[in-house]
């Protein structure tokens, strides 16, 4: 899973960096009601990314606790074998 992570970074920084290197100038006027609708669907998005996890907190909560007591029951048990 971190391998899967660190490979997105890779590919979203060098995605970015093409996007700068290849990019043209656009010669566009973006009207106030345009900005205000990019406005509106950031806000969209934020709001239904914390609603998401409001309604999964538990199990969230749940998931990383049980990845905690695996690991906690892999290093006792590596430490009794000793």
């Amino acid at each position: 899973m971190k391998r899967a992570l660190q490979n997105f970074g890779v590919f979203i920084v060098y995605f970015m960096l093409m996007t700068l290197v290849l990019s043209t100038t656009a010669y566009a006027y973006i009207d106030p009601a345009a900005t205000s609708y990019i406005v509106q669907i950031v806000a969209g998005v934020v709001i239904a990314s914390g609603v998401a996890v409001g309604v999964f907190w538990k199990r969230i909560k749940l998931f990383f606790r049980n990845k905690k007591m695996q690991n906690l029951e892999k290093s006792l048990a590596k430490k009794a074998d000793k």
